[in-house]
Protein backbone atom coordinates (compact mmCIF):
# COMPACT_ATOMS: atom_id res chain seq x y z
CA UNK A 1 0.00 0.00 0.00
CA UNK A 2 1.17 3.50 -0.73
CA UNK A 3 1.75 6.44 1.89
CA UNK A 4 -1.95 7.05 1.44
CA UNK A 5 -4.97 4.82 1.01
CA UNK A 6 -5.99 4.74 -2.35
CA UNK A 7 -10.47 5.04 -2.43
CA UNK A 8 -13.14 4.59 -5.01
CA UNK A 9 -15.90 5.87 -4.71
CA UNK A 10 -18.98 4.14 -6.56
CA UNK A 11 -21.94 5.77 -6.59
CA UNK A 12 -22.26 9.97 -6.67
CA UNK A 13 -25.43 10.60 -4.96
CA UNK A 14 -25.45 12.57 -1.82
CA UNK A 15 -23.90 10.43 -0.11
CA UNK A 16 -21.33 9.57 -2.42
CA UNK A 17 -20.69 13.08 -2.82
CA UNK A 18 -19.50 13.31 1.13
CA UNK A 19 -17.15 10.51 0.38
CA UNK A 20 -15.62 11.76 -1.79
CA UNK A 21 -14.89 15.30 -0.26
CA UNK A 22 -13.90 14.12 3.11
CA UNK A 23 -11.74 11.15 1.66
CA UNK A 24 -10.42 13.94 -0.59
CA UNK A 25 -9.45 16.13 2.43
CA UNK A 26 -8.30 13.29 4.37
CA UNK A 27 -4.60 13.30 5.55
CA UNK A 28 -4.31 9.77 5.25
CA UNK A 29 -6.15 8.76 2.13
CA UNK A 30 -6.87 9.88 -1.34
CA UNK A 31 -9.73 9.73 -3.73
CA UNK A 32 -8.16 7.84 -6.67
CA UNK A 33 -10.87 7.04 -8.94
CA UNK A 34 -15.14 8.11 -8.96
CA UNK A 35 -17.84 5.80 -10.64
CA UNK A 36 -21.41 6.97 -11.25
CA UNK A 37 -24.26 5.14 -14.01
CA UNK A 38 -24.90 8.57 -15.17
CA UNK A 39 -21.86 10.89 -17.34
CA UNK A 40 -23.34 14.06 -16.35
CA UNK A 41 -23.28 13.44 -12.69
CA UNK A 42 -20.12 11.49 -12.61
CA UNK A 43 -18.15 15.00 -14.56
CA UNK A 44 -20.21 17.11 -12.01
CA UNK A 45 -18.78 15.56 -8.69
CA UNK A 46 -15.16 14.71 -10.84
CA UNK A 47 -14.81 18.66 -11.57
CA UNK A 48 -15.53 19.40 -8.24
CA UNK A 49 -13.11 17.59 -5.87
CA UNK A 50 -10.52 16.52 -8.73
CA UNK A 51 -11.06 12.79 -9.43
CA UNK A 52 -9.28 12.42 -12.94
CA UNK A 53 -9.89 8.81 -12.76
CA UNK A 54 -13.55 8.01 -13.91
CA UNK A 55 -15.62 5.23 -14.90
CA UNK A 56 -19.61 4.43 -15.44
CA UNK A 57 -18.95 0.68 -14.92
CA UNK A 58 -17.84 -0.14 -11.01
CA UNK A 59 -16.19 -3.89 -12.54
CA UNK A 60 -13.78 -1.53 -15.27
CA UNK A 61 -12.97 0.53 -11.97
CA UNK A 62 -12.20 -2.76 -9.85
CA UNK A 63 -9.90 -3.47 -12.00
CA UNK A 64 -8.06 -1.25 -14.15
CA UNK A 65 -8.19 1.56 -11.39
CA UNK A 66 -5.12 1.89 -8.23
CA UNK A 67 -7.00 1.15 -5.05
CA UNK A 68 -6.96 -0.25 -2.06
CA UNK A 69 -10.53 0.29 -0.49
CA UNK A 70 -13.85 1.20 -2.09
CA UNK A 71 -16.77 3.08 -0.58
CA UNK A 72 -20.41 1.79 -2.07
CA UNK A 73 -22.51 4.64 -1.71
CA UNK A 74 -25.26 3.38 -3.86
CA UNK A 75 -29.28 3.20 -3.24
CA UNK A 76 -30.16 0.98 -0.62
CA UNK A 77 -31.42 -1.90 -2.99
CA UNK A 78 -28.06 -1.71 -4.74
CA UNK A 79 -25.17 -2.16 -2.86
CA UNK A 80 -24.73 -6.33 -2.86
CA UNK A 81 -23.04 -5.72 -6.43
CA UNK A 82 -20.54 -3.86 -6.02
CA UNK A 83 -19.40 -4.92 -2.34
CA UNK A 84 -19.37 -8.82 -3.64
CA UNK A 85 -17.59 -7.42 -6.56
CA UNK A 86 -14.74 -5.20 -4.60
CA UNK A 87 -14.13 -7.94 -2.06
CA UNK A 88 -13.65 -10.25 -4.88
CA UNK A 89 -10.93 -7.81 -6.43
CA UNK A 90 -9.16 -7.60 -2.86
CA UNK A 91 -10.68 -4.61 -2.11
CA UNK A 92 -11.40 -3.21 1.99
CA UNK A 93 -14.97 -2.10 1.65
CA UNK A 94 -17.50 0.55 3.47
CA UNK A 95 -20.84 -0.36 2.65
CA UNK A 96 -23.57 2.59 3.11
CA UNK A 97 -26.43 1.32 5.09
CA UNK A 98 -28.07 -0.56 5.45
CA UNK A 99 -25.86 -3.59 4.12
CA UNK A 100 -28.34 -5.30 2.22
CA UNK A 101 -31.80 -5.04 1.74
CA UNK A 102 -32.04 -8.71 1.13
CA UNK A 103 -31.05 -11.38 3.65
CA UNK A 104 -29.74 -13.72 1.33
CA UNK A 105 -27.34 -11.03 0.32
CA UNK A 106 -26.40 -10.25 3.34
CA UNK A 107 -25.37 -13.66 4.71
CA UNK A 108 -23.05 -14.13 1.21
CA UNK A 109 -20.95 -11.10 1.75
CA UNK A 110 -20.60 -11.66 5.62
CA UNK A 111 -19.25 -15.27 4.33
CA UNK A 112 -17.10 -13.57 1.49
CA UNK A 113 -15.69 -11.38 4.41
CA UNK A 114 -14.87 -14.29 6.79
CA UNK A 115 -13.05 -16.48 3.64
CA UNK A 116 -10.71 -13.10 3.46
CA UNK A 117 -10.03 -11.71 7.06
CA UNK A 118 -7.22 -9.69 4.98
CA UNK A 119 -10.27 -7.40 4.21
CA UNK A 120 -11.72 -5.10 5.94
CA UNK A 121 -15.61 -4.66 5.76
CA UNK A 122 -17.45 -1.47 7.66
CA UNK A 123 -20.97 -0.62 7.13
CA UNK A 124 -21.61 3.01 7.69
CA UNK A 125 -24.07 3.07 10.79
CA UNK A 126 -22.46 6.25 11.58
CA UNK A 127 -24.63 7.25 14.38
CA UNK A 128 -22.36 5.57 16.74
CA UNK A 129 -19.90 8.05 16.44
CA UNK A 130 -22.33 10.74 17.76
CA UNK A 131 -20.77 11.50 21.05
CA UNK A 132 -24.02 12.01 22.81
CA UNK A 133 -24.75 7.89 21.64
CA UNK A 134 -21.68 6.74 22.41
CA UNK A 135 -21.89 8.41 25.64
CA UNK A 136 -25.34 6.66 26.31
CA UNK A 137 -23.37 3.24 25.32
CA UNK A 138 -20.37 3.74 27.84
CA UNK A 139 -23.32 4.48 30.57
CA UNK A 140 -25.24 1.24 29.77
CA UNK A 141 -22.37 -0.89 30.42
CA UNK A 142 -21.45 0.69 33.18
CA UNK A 143 -24.75 -0.45 34.74
CA UNK A 144 -25.52 2.90 35.58
CA UNK A 145 -29.33 2.80 34.23
CA UNK A 146 -29.34 -0.70 35.75
CA UNK A 147 -30.49 -3.56 32.81
CA UNK A 148 -32.15 -2.14 29.81
CA UNK A 149 -35.65 -3.06 29.49
CA UNK A 150 -36.84 -1.69 26.91
CA UNK A 151 -36.55 1.19 24.04
CA UNK A 152 -38.00 3.45 21.59
CA UNK A 153 -36.48 5.24 18.76
CA UNK A 154 -38.20 7.51 15.90
CA UNK A 155 -36.98 8.73 12.94
CA UNK A 156 -39.40 10.26 10.81
CA UNK A 157 -38.27 12.63 7.52
CA UNK A 158 -40.30 15.07 5.70
CA UNK A 159 -42.38 14.26 2.56
CA UNK A 160 -39.50 15.87 0.72
CA UNK A 161 -37.57 13.21 0.93
CA UNK A 162 -39.31 10.69 -0.45
CA UNK A 163 -40.61 12.47 -3.18
CA UNK A 164 -37.72 14.86 -4.61
CA UNK A 165 -34.33 14.22 -2.94
CA UNK A 166 -34.04 10.83 -3.65
CA UNK A 167 -35.49 9.05 -7.09
CA UNK A 168 -35.96 5.46 -5.64
CA UNK A 169 -38.18 5.43 -2.78
CA UNK A 170 -40.71 2.62 -4.25
CA UNK A 171 -37.44 0.67 -4.04
CA UNK A 172 -37.16 1.13 -0.54
CA UNK A 173 -39.43 1.33 2.50
CA UNK A 174 -38.61 4.49 5.53
CA UNK A 175 -37.23 1.87 7.74
CA UNK A 176 -34.62 0.55 5.87
CA UNK A 177 -33.48 4.11 4.41
CA UNK A 178 -33.99 5.82 8.25
CA UNK A 179 -34.75 3.28 10.81
CA UNK A 180 -31.76 0.96 9.94
CA UNK A 181 -29.54 3.38 12.01
CA UNK A 182 -31.58 2.80 14.84
CA UNK A 183 -32.05 -0.57 14.74
CA UNK A 184 -28.44 -0.98 14.91
CA UNK A 185 -28.04 1.38 17.71
CA UNK A 186 -30.36 -0.58 20.16
CA UNK A 187 -28.89 -3.71 19.15
CA UNK A 188 -25.36 -2.40 20.63
CA UNK A 189 -27.36 -0.24 23.35
CA UNK A 190 -28.88 -3.64 24.46
CA UNK A 191 -25.86 -5.76 23.97
CA UNK A 192 -28.11 -8.67 23.09
CA UNK A 193 -29.25 -9.82 19.77
CA UNK A 194 -32.85 -9.90 18.00
CA UNK A 195 -35.08 -12.65 18.16
CA UNK A 196 -38.55 -11.53 16.47
CA UNK A 197 -40.84 -8.77 15.10
CA UNK A 198 -44.30 -7.28 14.98
CA UNK A 199 -44.48 -4.55 12.35
CA UNK A 200 -47.93 -2.35 10.71
CA UNK A 201 -47.23 -0.23 7.93
CA UNK A 202 -49.23 2.15 6.66
CA UNK A 203 -49.68 3.25 2.20
CA UNK A 204 -51.39 5.94 0.77
CA UNK A 205 -50.04 9.37 1.02
CA UNK A 206 -47.37 8.16 -1.69
CA UNK A 207 -49.43 6.08 -3.49
CA UNK A 208 -51.51 8.86 -4.02
CA UNK A 209 -48.46 10.29 -5.72
CA UNK A 210 -47.46 7.11 -7.54
CA UNK A 211 -44.63 6.23 -5.43
CA UNK A 212 -45.91 2.19 -4.24
CA UNK A 213 -44.15 2.50 -0.83
CA UNK A 214 -44.60 2.36 2.88
CA UNK A 215 -45.48 5.80 4.13
CA UNK A 216 -44.96 4.75 7.86
CA UNK A 217 -43.70 1.88 9.87
CA UNK A 218 -43.76 1.00 13.18
CA UNK A 219 -41.81 -2.84 14.39
CA UNK A 220 -41.27 -3.80 17.79
CA UNK A 221 -38.68 -6.19 18.42
CA UNK A 222 -37.73 -8.52 20.99
CA UNK A 223 -34.17 -9.35 21.99
CA UNK A 224 -32.07 -12.82 23.60
CA UNK A 225 -32.17 -10.55 26.86
CA UNK A 226 -36.36 -10.20 27.29
CA UNK A 227 -35.90 -6.53 26.60
CA UNK A 228 -37.74 -5.33 23.66
CA UNK A 229 -38.35 -1.89 21.10
CA UNK A 230 -40.05 0.10 19.48
CA UNK A 231 -38.74 1.61 16.20
CA UNK A 232 -40.74 4.31 14.54
CA UNK A 233 -39.89 5.21 10.78
CA UNK A 234 -41.90 7.47 8.17
CA UNK A 235 -41.13 9.62 5.18
CA UNK A 236 -44.67 11.76 4.95
CA UNK A 237 -44.03 14.85 7.49
CA UNK A 238 -45.12 18.19 5.79
CA UNK A 239 -42.25 19.87 4.46
CA UNK A 240 -43.23 22.82 7.14
CA UNK A 241 -41.47 20.73 9.39
CA UNK A 242 -38.49 22.42 10.35
CA UNK A 243 -35.95 20.09 9.72
CA UNK A 244 -36.06 17.58 7.24
CA UNK A 245 -35.56 14.53 10.33
CA UNK A 246 -37.24 14.23 13.68
CA UNK A 247 -35.01 11.95 15.36
CA UNK A 248 -35.47 10.86 18.93
CA UNK A 249 -33.94 7.66 21.07
CA UNK A 250 -34.66 6.45 24.32
CA UNK A 251 -33.78 3.59 26.63
CA UNK A 252 -35.55 2.14 29.60
CA UNK A 253 -33.23 0.47 32.15
CA UNK A 254 -34.54 -0.92 35.58
CA UNK A 255 -32.61 1.54 37.35
CA UNK A 256 -32.76 4.50 34.86
CA UNK A 257 -33.19 5.84 31.47
CA UNK A 258 -31.51 7.48 28.44
CA UNK A 259 -33.37 10.32 26.13
CA UNK A 260 -31.56 11.41 22.81
CA UNK A 261 -33.41 13.61 21.36
CA UNK A 262 -32.11 15.47 18.44
CA UNK A 263 -34.29 17.79 16.57
CA UNK A 264 -32.73 20.57 17.67
CA UNK A 265 -29.11 19.35 17.90
CA UNK A 266 -28.41 22.31 20.24
CA UNK A 267 -29.76 25.27 17.82
CA UNK A 268 -32.46 27.41 17.14
CA UNK A 269 -32.59 29.50 14.10
CA UNK A 270 -35.02 31.78 13.16
CA UNK A 271 -35.18 34.30 9.63
CA UNK A 272 -37.81 36.30 7.65
CA UNK A 273 -38.16 33.03 5.65
CA UNK A 274 -38.23 30.40 8.25
CA UNK A 275 -37.91 28.79 11.60
CA UNK A 276 -35.59 25.49 11.75
CA UNK A 277 -33.17 23.66 14.11
CA UNK A 278 -30.43 23.21 11.55
CA UNK A 279 -28.56 20.17 11.85
CA UNK A 280 -24.76 20.11 12.63
CA UNK A 281 -24.15 16.50 14.76
CA UNK A 282 -23.21 14.28 12.04
CA UNK A 283 -21.81 16.63 9.13
CA UNK A 284 -21.35 19.80 9.14
CA UNK A 285 -19.25 22.50 7.48
CA UNK A 286 -16.72 23.78 10.12
CA UNK A 287 -13.52 26.32 8.79
CA UNK A 288 -13.36 25.14 5.49
CA UNK A 289 -13.80 21.10 6.35
CA UNK A 290 -16.64 18.63 6.97
CA UNK A 291 -17.08 17.83 10.46
CA UNK A 292 -18.93 15.58 12.83
CA UNK A 293 -19.57 11.47 13.89
CA UNK A 294 -19.88 10.96 9.86
CA UNK A 295 -16.51 11.83 9.06
CA UNK A 296 -15.36 9.97 11.96
CA UNK A 297 -16.94 6.98 10.76
CA UNK A 298 -14.88 7.26 7.96
CA UNK A 299 -11.54 7.97 9.13
CA UNK A 300 -12.26 5.35 11.64
CA UNK A 301 -12.59 3.09 8.62
CA UNK A 302 -9.35 4.54 6.98
CA UNK A 303 -7.31 3.96 10.38
CA UNK A 304 -8.54 0.04 10.37
CA UNK A 305 -6.80 -0.26 7.63
CA UNK A 306 -3.79 1.13 8.27
CA UNK A 307 -3.79 -0.25 12.04
CA UNK A 308 -5.15 -3.68 10.46
CA UNK A 309 -7.63 -3.98 12.93
CA UNK A 310 -11.15 -4.81 13.11
CA UNK A 311 -14.10 -2.03 11.84
CA UNK A 312 -16.08 -0.68 14.22
CA UNK A 313 -19.07 -1.54 12.56
CA UNK A 314 -18.51 -5.44 11.15
CA UNK A 315 -19.96 -7.22 8.33
CA UNK A 316 -21.87 -9.06 11.16
CA UNK A 317 -23.37 -5.92 12.96
CA UNK A 318 -24.99 -5.44 8.85
CA UNK A 319 -26.05 -8.77 8.62
CA UNK A 320 -28.27 -8.10 11.94
CA UNK A 321 -29.47 -4.99 11.22
CA UNK A 322 -30.89 -6.58 7.55
CA UNK A 323 -31.85 -9.92 9.55
CA UNK A 324 -34.18 -7.11 11.43
CA UNK A 325 -35.25 -5.55 8.60
CA UNK A 326 -36.13 -9.26 6.78
CA UNK A 327 -38.49 -9.73 9.62
CA UNK A 328 -40.65 -6.45 9.23
CA UNK A 329 -40.84 -6.88 5.64
CA UNK A 330 -42.07 -10.70 6.66
CA UNK A 331 -44.61 -9.34 9.24
CA UNK A 332 -46.33 -6.83 7.29
CA UNK A 333 -46.76 -9.20 4.74
CA UNK A 334 -48.36 -12.48 6.99
CA UNK A 335 -49.74 -9.83 9.86
CA UNK A 336 -47.71 -11.79 12.41
CA UNK A 337 -44.73 -11.95 14.54
CA UNK A 338 -41.95 -13.60 12.52
CA UNK A 339 -38.64 -14.77 13.75
CA UNK A 340 -35.57 -13.11 13.04
CA UNK A 341 -33.18 -15.37 11.31
CA UNK A 342 -29.88 -16.24 12.55
CA UNK A 343 -26.38 -16.36 11.40
CA UNK A 344 -24.90 -19.20 10.44
CA UNK A 345 -21.50 -17.76 11.94
CA UNK A 346 -23.28 -15.79 14.71
CA UNK A 347 -21.23 -14.31 17.37
CA UNK A 348 -22.43 -12.22 20.15
CA UNK A 349 -21.98 -8.81 20.90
Amino acid sequence: MTDKVRIGVIGLGIMGEQYARIYNAHPLATVTAVCNRSRKRLDEVGDKYGSATRYTDYAEMLNDAPLDAVCVATPDFAHFGPVKAALLAGKHVLCEKPFTTVLSEADELLALSRQHPELRLQVAFNHRWLSSYHHGFTTIRQGAIGRPVAGYARKNDTIYVSTEMINWASQSTPIHFLGAHDIDLMRWFFGSEPIEVHAYGAKGVLLERGIDTYDLIQAQVKFESGAFATFESAWIYPNTFPTIVDSFVEVVGSQGHLHFDRKRESIEMSTPQQFTYPKTFLNHEIFGKLRGAFVECLSDFVDSIINNTEPKVTAFDGRQVTAVLDAVTRSLESGRTEAVTQSAMQQRI
